[in-house]
Formats: structure tokens, sequence, C-alpha cells
């Protein structure tokens, strides 16, 4: 029986297709439920809702349904609706009445909101960890391959010289800028929707910031018509930044792609890191890039997907917001397995250290001539005029000793200020608060 259910049974049909994957979804959700249930229980009672005496037995087998989530091995057995019910009927089964309790002052709609804020702000957490390493390994290889020169494009036409080094050390300080935005994210994130209820509060006497503070928030959604307003926009401001930082790693995998074909020859991928052809010998194919490319594009497309659900939705809740769920829990683990790939691909990529011996190259270096003239006293269109008619004229000769040396340029890559800047960002997370309040929560008596 459902927990709404009285003496009527829903359609067989009906309830297949109102619960959908949400029993799949849930399975992700359990430890937070089970987290949010604790921090509840320890509020009721504060207030005298549950006993003193009840509380420690609560607790207890609270916690142990934990530990099956975080071993794998809780499931959501048949004929049970979601994680919430799966939760409390384990409760009730173990201690009879006592589990009837936890439910009190609060609704499955703030129960799944608080849910899916604690599982983004975990997922959160390991994304910054391995886009950090990612952007660490891309600073190695800038460093690494700093005096080694490569043409810049545009138009797909030679322009200027570029380098290795600032072709690594533009990606980290991308993925920098990506940071920041989910950052932001992580602080729309990382407040506590509990007790709101269905939407409307309660008339019981809750204590929604010992709630906060239990759970590690930094602060709570005050108002309980937002907190459920919050539903979906959370997916939605979280999906933007992860679709940010699928750009930047979508970009670099198709800068990868064209450079290690023979047409470029700029990198060299492993052996061991390409695949083959079933008709072509030779071949030594790209494919975990191509791969990364598309997902990454797939997933920026998560927040346009979250949006048409929720977009025309007035304040209150609607079960459209169901849906969220299953494009929004598993963006993560795609998006990490991308992030991972990267890290690993550029940090065994093989660097052509000769490309520009090839004479196809020699005009990239016509801007640095046109600025020697022009250091030399001529006006800068002049300059240009001339340079121009001796590429024309097949005159032009090259002076491959190029010096470059403002803030950011090749002889002055700025990678500790784009590692400082990456740390000032992680530091603002400040994900040992977090973790601090968990450990207590799950180790400490009340």
């Amino acid at each position: 029986m459902k927990l709404w259910e009285k003496n009527v049974q829903v359609n067989k049909d009906i309830e297949t297709f109102t619960v959908g994957r949400d029993r799949e979804m849930d399975v992700f959700l359990a430890k937070h439920d089970v987290l949010g249930s604790m921090a509840h229980i320890i509020m009721l009672s504060d207030i005298g809702l549950i006993s003193k005496a009840e509380l420690p037995q609560l607790l207890n087998e609270l916690r142990q349904i934990y530990k099956l989530a975080e071993n794998g091995s809780f499931i959501i057995e048949d004929g049970i609706e979601d994680v919430h019910s799966q939760v409390e009927l384990i409760l009730t089964r173990k201690l009879g009445d006592i589990g009837k309790k936890i439910h009190s002052g609060r609704s499955r709609n703030d129960q799944v909101l608080v849910d899916l804020k604690l599982f983004a702000r975990d997922e959160i957490q390991t994304v910054v960890s391995l886009v950090s390493k990612l952007i660490d390994t891309l600073l190695t290889q800038s460093e690494r391959y700093k005096n080694v020169l490569m043409p810049g494009y545009t138009h797909l036409q030679i322009a200027m010289p570029s380098s290795f080094g600032l072709w690594f050390g533009a990606y980290a300080e991308s993925l920098v800028d990506d940071l920041q935005l989910l950052l932001a994210a992580y602080k729309i994130c990382n407040r506590n929707p509990l007790g709101s209820a269905a939407g409307y509060g309660s008339s019981f006497p809750l204590k929604r910031q010992e709630t906060t503070d239990l759970l590690g928030f930094d602060s709570m959604n005050y108002n309980v018509v937002y907190a459920q307003m919050g539903r979906g926009k959370m997916e939605k401001t979280v999906s933007f930044a992860l679709a940010g930082i699928a750009a930047t790693i979508s970009k670099l995998a198709f800068d990868a792609c064209m450079f290690n074909s023979q047409n470029f020859g700029f990198i060299k991928l492993p052996d061991e890191y390409t695949t083959g052809s079933s008709i072509m010998p030779h071949k030594k194919n790209p494919d975990v890039f191509e791969l990364t490319r598309a997902k990454c594009n797939k997933i920026q497309n998560l927040p346009a997907e979250i949006t048409l659900i929720i977009n025309n939705l007035p304040s209150g809740y609607f079960r459209d917001l169901q849906i969220t769920k299953e494009i929004f829990i598993p963006s993560f683990d795609e998006l990490n397995n991308c992030i991972v790939m990267a890290e690993r691909m550029m940090s065994k990529v093989i660097v052509n250290e000769q490309i520009l011996n090839d004479d196809k190259y020699a005009a990239i270096f016509s801007v640095e001539e046109v600025n020697k003239l022009v250091a030399n006293g001529m006006p800068f269109r002049d300059a240009y005029k001339k340079v121009g008619l001796d590429i024309e004229a097949g005159n032009f000769v090259p002076d491959k000793n190029i010096s470059h040396t403002h803030e950011g340029s090749i002889g002055n890559l700025c990678n500790q200020e784009i590692e400082l800047l990456k740390q000032n960002i992680i530091d603002q997370f400040d994900f040992k608060k977090v973790e601090s309040a968990i450990e207590k929560l799950l180790t400490q008596d009340f």
C-alpha cells in the first residue's frame, strides 16, 4: 500500500505510468534521504514529537540503512513507490509504530527537495575534484611544452605563432572559469528546503535552522513557497554549470581530434588510447575524444531539457518535476567519465615539436616582422603593406625567434596565477564544513 492510499487501490497501468523510472532514480538518493530523515527526527525530538527514548532507536536504524545505501545493498522493493516509502517501511518493520513518526511535519515534496540538493551537493564535490585534476594536468603540460611553437588559427587559416604552452593553458583557464560558475550553482544548491512540507509550511513548531545546521547547509530557503519553487530551478542552475564544463571539454576534444589527424600532425595519441578499423589496418582512431565530444554536447542540452519540463509551471508542486530526475541524476556520471578520459588523454598526449619546420607555416611570422618595423619607427600601416607585398612577391623570410612578454602571452603564460585562481575558487566551496556536519550526524549521540 502507498503512503497516501486509503480504501481504493490505484489502477495498475496508472501506477506504472506515474511511477515511471522514479524507483530506479531514487536508489541514487537513498543515503541522502536517510540523512534528511536523521536531521528531521533530531529536530522533532527537540520539539517533543519524538521522545528522547525513541530518538536513539530511530537514529541507529537509519544509520544501518545508510550503510546499505553506501555499499550498494539498498533496494526499493516491488510495490513500494519510492525511496521515502522504503525507508519508512524498514523502520516500521524494525521498530513498529515508532517508525511511523518520522514523517511528521514534512511531505514527500520537501523530502525529495532535500534529497536532490544533498545528492547534487555530493556530486558537485566529485566534479570539482576531477576538474581540478584535469586543470593540474593541463598546466603541467603547458609548462612542459611552453617553448614548443605551433600555428595559431583564425577562420581555420594559419594566423600567428601560438604554442603548446598557450594551448594547454587556455583550456586550464577555461575550466577555472567553469568552476566559478559551478560555485555559484553550488551556493544556490546548498540551501535547506526541509520543513517547507508540501510548499506551505506546517502548524508544528519546526526548527528549520536546526536541520539547516545539522545537514551542513549554508542557509535555508526561507520562504516555504519559494523552497518548493526551487524544485527544477536547482537542477536547471546546476545543469548550466555542468554544461559549461562540458562545452570546454567538447572543444578540447575537437582540437585533439583535428590536431591528431595526419593533415595536421600536431599531436599523437598513444596507440593504446586509440581504436582500429575492421577493414583498414592502418587506422588508429581517436574514438575516446569523439565520444567525449558527443557526450559533452549531449550534456550541453541538459539545461534546455529541464527548462522545457519546468518552463510553464506555476508555483506549487506538479508531477512534471519527477521527470527531471531521469535526466539530471545520470548526467553527473556521464560528465565525470568524460573528465576522467580527458585527463588521461591529455597526460599521455605526444607533442610534435617540429611543426614549424614546414615552410607552409612561414607566413604566421608576418606580424612579428610588421611589429619589428613599427618598433624601428615605421608607421604600422606602411609596415603592414611592405610585409604583405614581400609575401606576395615571395621575398618574405621569417624570423622564427619571437619574444612575447606581456601577461598571458607565449613567453609569460601566467600559469601560476591560473593555479592560484583555481585554488581560491575551490576553497570557497568549503566542502570541509559539509563533511564535518555529515560526520557528526552519522556518528554522534543526540
